[in-house]
């Protein structure tokens, strides 16, 4: 420490130095970013307004649209501000309030994604006990508990072991990434490693195994009745399904990897994380739901 100078702010070197490439992206991360604004905004209002769609399924897509909007909007609009700016740096308390809160929003999606399996479980294998066992009360517990849940594993193992950055003081992302930000550290940062991949395993591969789990139990229950009702089934799960990989996917090529690795790609891989993904999610979830669709073809109605 003796030899190390504490830093105060944390450089972020973006995608490029060169003005004109960052001026070219501005607009194209700028309308994604609208887009999924809106496109989420749009489905938590659908659901709100619209009695037809108070369901335990539209209540947690409500919420996977909201943490989406958070996911989003914590990395996006500084990535804009730095991308027509020379000046692309991050106060360090910033830096580590940005990561911790992004972990924690992460966490909460995936224990999220996990829940809304076990609907779709409960919904298809055991039908006749859906309006018991997954009654209002009980989705608000759930709610809460992926919340809670993604509290206790995340932000309080970051919060008793606390970071000190010190100079070199650059990283080479469009945000705080906690593996980058350890590379900044003053000290000795061996046990933050061990509690990441652990924190990893129990808040992204575990939700993952019990999402497949659910799958394959639904696949088999799936395969057991008559083709006139299969195509149904399989169509209420497509959404979730393919939300599932994107994000899991995503997530796993960047955490599940020692620190040692060359983490240059991590930032295209964030962009589908924190860009890509919540804009597609609500789109993926309306093309492919016939009540969302007509929620939204009687609210553009309406508005004529």
């Amino acid at each position: 420490m003796n030899n190390k100078t504490l830093a105060t702010e944390v450089i972020l070197q973006g995608f490029s130095d060169d003005i004109k490439t960052n001026i070219c992206l501005f607009p194209i991360f700028f309308s994604i970013y609208v887009f999924c604004v809106v496109g989420n905004c749009l489905i938590i209002c659908l659901i709100i307004l619209n009695p037809s769609l108070h369901t335990p399924m539209y209540f947690f897509l409500v919420n996977l649209s909201f943490i989406d909007l958070c996911y989003s909007s914590l990395s996006i609009p500084k990535l804009l501000v730095d991308l027509l700016s020379t000046h692309k740096t991050i106060s360090v308390t910033g830096c580590l309030i940005q990561f911790k809160v992004i972990l924690l929003i992460g966490a909460t999606e995936c224990q999220l994604l996990a829940v809304m399996a076990y609907d779709r479980y409960i919904a298809i294998c055991r039908p006749l006990h859906y309006h018991i066992l997954i009654r209002g009360s009980v989705c608000c517990y759930l709610a809460a508990f992926v919340w809670i849940f993604s509290l206790i594993n995340v932000i309080i193992p970051s919060l008793a072991m606390p970071i000190t950055l010190c100079y070199p003081n650059k990283i080479n992302h469009f945000m705080c990434e906690v593996q980058l930000v350890l590379r900044l550290s003053c000290d000795d940062t061996s046990l933050q490693e061990r509690v990441i991949f652990n924190m990893g395993f129990i808040v992204l591969l575990l939700p993952f195994i019990l999402i497949l789990v659910s799958y394959i139990c639904i696949i088999s229950s799936v395969l057991k009745i008559q083709s006139a009702g299969r195509s149904k089934a399989f169509s209420t799960c497509t959404s979730h399904i393919t939300v599932v990989t994107m994000f899991f996917g995503a997530q796993m090529m960047t955490y599940f990897r020692p620190l040692t690795e060359s983490l240059n790609q991590d930032k295209y891989f964030f962009i589908f994380c924190v860009m890509i993904s919540p804009t597609l999610n609500p789109l993926i979830y309306s093309l492919n739901n016939r009540e969302v669709k007509k929620s939204i073809l009687k609210l553009s109605l309406q508005l004529q």
